[in-house]
């Protein structure tokens, strides 16, 4: 493993620290609070190349790899982790499916528009019956001359309110159980298409989750992404790769924990001194520093096994699992040493709790996190 940045993923560092400095935080508590991000924000991510650094060049994006997602998510995170997840879900989700799966045919109609920001990508797998256990779904696609006809109910769906295409998960062969499941390319406005009110979410405030409805939604032949019956062995790969993602923008939403701390423990005084000079905010700090670089060096790690094409399985939910759990701990420890202030909205240590809590629940709780990694290391998997 490298423990350094290439020169581009550096410059790249610093050129999304920036943006998200100037653009990012000074709105960011404004954003929690009307959950809505504007526009023109999506359209400067778009300008930066962000709505596209895992699509390859070919279909006009950045092709930039895991790795440097890996260093964009934390940094958007640091500032914001609603409009991380808006590019979790966009890149590491939807436009990673296609990618993995989709025809020539459909990466040529899709992903140019999608990575040059043109259109926001979401992501359907969840259903109100179906979480953890995804190959539980119910939302069917049955035959209708030759396409498709998309009956039933998602739920928690990132992008939603802003998408204008969706790869969507359903069952085209029911008694097959999780080799029946296929995936499917929904475009907005396809009649019997209803996408739901936003919720009224915990965290991640910026990031608009919405339910689908679909209703006898009819899609042509070139709307199946991969084989049939092989959306669900897709999407946990796509799942895989996307937990990477997840990883940074934990660590992204620590960082921000740890920068705001110390700044703050200089300042305050208490005692006739800073607080940084007391031992037990010392310690705080030094847990969660050491927390934060652990976290770090795992994500980077599964990262650049992905860019190396190695199996990642157990990588990516190591680092998925860590960073998460991390970071929920380093919120926790930012909020008590900026006191009563961190327990109001105008310190932003008490949205990042509320954003890192997401972490340990989406793209896989860390139960099943858990429960992967236990399979992998009982299956011969390397400790």
């Amino acid at each position: 493993m490298e423990f350094s940045l290439p020169d581009d993923v550096a410059a790249l560092r610093e050129t999304v620290r920036k943006f998200a400095a100037e653009r990012l935080r000074p709105h960011a508590r404004t954003w929690d609070r009307e959950q809505q991000l504007p526009d023109d924000v999506v359209r400067a991510l778009a300008e930066l190349g962000l709505l596209g650094t895992l699509t390859p060049e070919e279909y006009g994006g950045a092709g930039l790899g895991y790795l440097a997602n890996a260093v964009v998510m934390e940094e958007i995170a640091r500032q914001d982790g609603g409009v991380a997840l808006l590019l979790a879900a966009h890149n590491g989700l939807c436009q990673a499916h296609l990618i993995l799966a989709a025809s020539e045919a459909q990466k040529q109609r899709y992903l140019p528009k999608l990575a040059s920001g043109e259109w926001v990508g979401a992501w359907a797998l969840t259903e109100p019956g179906s979480g953890s256990d995804a190959a539980a779904l119910r939302t069917r696609a049955e035959r209708d001359g030759d396409g498709w006809r998309l009956t039933g109910e998602k739920m928690f769906i990132t992008n939603g309110a802003r998408a204008q295409v969706f790869v969507v998960m359903a069952k085209t062969d029911p008694d097959q159980g999780a080799k029946g499941i296929s995936a499917f390319i929904v475009e907005r406005g396809a009649p019997g298409f209803t996408i739901g009110p936003k919720e009224d979410k915990l965290g991640m405030r910026a990031s608009d989750t919405v339910p689908l409805s679909l209703d006898g939604v009819w899609v042509g032949p070139d709307a199946l992404v991969g084989a049939r019956g092989a959306g669900y062995v897709d999407a946990l790969r796509v799942l895989e790769r996307g937990r990477v993602g997840i990883a940074a923008l934990s660590v992204g939403l620590a960082r921000g924990c740890v920068e705001e701390s110390l700044a703050y423990a200089k300042s305050r005084q208490a005692f006739g001194k800073p607080i940084g000079e007391l031992q037990a905010i010392q310690f705080m700090l030094a847990d969660m520093a050491t927390e934060l670089e652990a976290a770090r060096l795992l994500t980077w790690d599964a990262a650049q096994a992905l860019d190396r094409g190695e199996e990642a399985r157990q990588k990516a939910s190591i680092a998925k699992l860590y960073a998460s759990e991390m970071a929920t701990r380093v919120a926790l420890k930012a909020i008590q040493i900026h006191g009563g202030y961190g327990y109001t909205k105008d310190i932003p240590v008490e949205r990042y709790l509320r954003d890192a809590k997401l972490c340990e629940i989406g793209e896989g709780s860390s139960e099943v996190q858990r429960i992967l990694i236990a399979r992998q290391l009982l299956a011969g998997a390397p400790a």
